[in-house]
């Protein structure tokens, strides 16, 4: 089996470095990317020679290099003019998408009602191998197509299926710009902790330990993020008079609403992608 990435970007990469961690050989993953540093950066990070010919990586005639998956990883400004180069070599591939905003509807069109296609979408902490990727099929995908797109994003992290494409407007509001919303707050607690007398370096170090271990106790202790919340606010101190500013300012509200706008321009940009 072969894997080709369309597109060496450093999600990509953090895929590849990924899947060679779990496993695959060298052999078996090829890049395609027209930029020629790209090409010599993946070279050197991973011993695997990347080309710039789309025919040449997904056309070979001999069957030990033919690509049995592509993955699309290039940014959605680009996905149209790909597909337009792509639909006339593909023959039995399964299609990655990892694409933003771009649905399976408008890629299968975009591709001569091709349809092995399941679309993924990873997040930034995919690039330290510890992402969530959301996943969905469409329905001629078959069983064993799932389990192979599942073994390459489980190389980043883990893996949510959704059975509806619409959901995946939810994944992208809620882990795709998740990352950007936790490190605001870090931000916020650093700025604070600088305020208050502490160096950057030890505001950073209090604020950035703090949310591991928070993480680490909700994912592990099996509590509800709420009771945990409640367990840490003891009546009359620091912490329920910190609460009670945040409410105050409707802060829990306000942060339930930009995950929704976030949903709506997610929603905005497939629909703007669609036209074309």
């Amino acid at each position: 089996m072969k894997i080709t990435f369309i597109g060496g970007g450093n999600m990509a990469s953090a895929l590849i470095s990924g899947m060679l961690k779990q496993g695959y050989s060298v052999g078996q993953i090829g890049v395609v990317e027209i930029n020629e540093d790209a090409r010599a950066k993946i070279k050197t990070m991973f011993g695997i020679t990347a080309v710039a010919n789309l025919v040449d990586a997904l056309s070979s005639s001999r069957q030990s290099d033919k690509t049995d998956v592509v993955v699309l990883a290039v940014k959605p400004q680009q996905l149209y003019e790909l597909a337009q180069q792509i639909k006339v070599l593909l023959n039995h591939h399964l299609v990655i998408s990892i694409a933003a905003g771009i649905r399976a509807t408008d890629l299968m069109r975009w591709l001569g009602s091709y349809q092995r296609i399941i679309r993924a979408m990873p997040n930034t902490p995919s690039l330290v191998g510890a992402g969530v990727t959301g996943l969905y099929a469409v329905p001629a995908v078959a069983e064993q197509d799932r389990r192979l797109a599942e073994s390459i994003m489980k190389a980043v992290g883990t893996i949510l299926w959704v059975g509806d494409e619409d959901m995946l407007h939810t994944v992208t509001a809620i882990s795709g710009s998740g990352p950007a919303y936790v490190f605001y707050f870090i931000e916020s607690m650093q700025a604070a902790g600088i305020k208050l007398g502490l160096s950057k370096e030890e505001a950073r170090e209090l604020a950035l330990q703090t949310f591991q271990g928070a993480i680490k106790l909700a994912s592990e202790g099996g509590e509800d993020v709420a009771v945990l919340r409640a367990k840490v606010t003891s009546k009359g101190g620091t912490t329920q008079r910190a609460i009670e500013t945040m409410d105050a300012d409707d802060v829990k509200n306000r942060i339930i609403a930009a995950v929704f706008a976030a949903n709506a321009r997610s929603r905005e940009m497939s629909e703007e992608f669609g036209k074309l």
